[in-house]
């Protein structure tokens, strides 16, 4: 279905509503709307702080005219487990089951979310979680390597339901696109809503097969 005008509705968490990092500059919801089409525009109902779990309940502040969603969660699902990163351990197996068992979880809430937003029947994009901007190269190296877990589930939930995916390791790859080690700048903000308009607006959603955009 091609679309003359939409509404792309912005669900998730801060890399989203970033407005309280951006020192006064722009946020990615403005951003989307100055780089979508003349009759499109971008609401924001994603919300700082939310995890994957409060997705669901960003869907009852849905507009009526929303086209297309954009969904990006799980971060802050990730915090909640940075202890991973300096918690001794006795063995590779031990660190390796406490992966597993944080994978699986996150797997059950981001499936029970994305049942909840497919649901409505909106053409939706899907991002996967960006590497952030550590200060020092260990702990950059340790955070990359856990979040590999939880955009695995990302990847293989998107696959299997045939979405698009904006990859934000991709997008945000520069120091600068970071207002701090974990929340998009108005440099990397303005790189998201370039990514969300071409995967809106260049993915053909009726044939359900999984793109990535970067």
């Amino acid at each position: 279905m091609s679309y003359r005008r939409g509404t792309v509705v912005l669900l998730g968490d801060s890399i989203f509503d970033n407005a309280a990092y951006t020192r006064g500059g722009p946020h990615v919801g403005a951003q989307l709307q100055d780089a979508l089409p003349d009759g499109w525009r971008a609401v924001l109902g994603a919300v700082d702080g939310a995890v994957t779990a409060d997705v669901p309940s960003q869907l009852r502040n849905l507009p009526n005219d929303a086209t297309h969603l954009a969904v990006s969660t799980g971060g802050n699902d990730a915090l909640g487990h940075t202890s991973l990163l300096t918690d001794p351990a006795s063995s590779s197996p031990q660190v390796l089951g406490r992966l597993a068992t944080i994978a699986a979880d996150f797997e059950a809430r981001y499936r029970a979310m994305l049942r909840e937003v497919l649901a409505l029947r909106l053409p939706t994009v899907l991002c996967t979680i960006y590497n952030g901007n550590m200060e020092d190269e260990l702990t950059q190296r340790l955070a990359q390597t856990g979040l590999v877990v939880f955009n695995d589930v990302i990847l293989r939930v998107a696959f299997e339901h045939g979405l698009p995916v904006i990859d934000l390791r991709a997008v945000c790859s520069e120091p600068e696109d970071y207002a701090n080690p974990i929340e998009p700048s108005s440099h990397g903000g303005e790189k998201i809503a370039r990514a969300i308009v071409r995967a809106v607006m260049e993915h053909d959603f009726s044939r359900g097969r999984t793109e990535v955009f970067v």
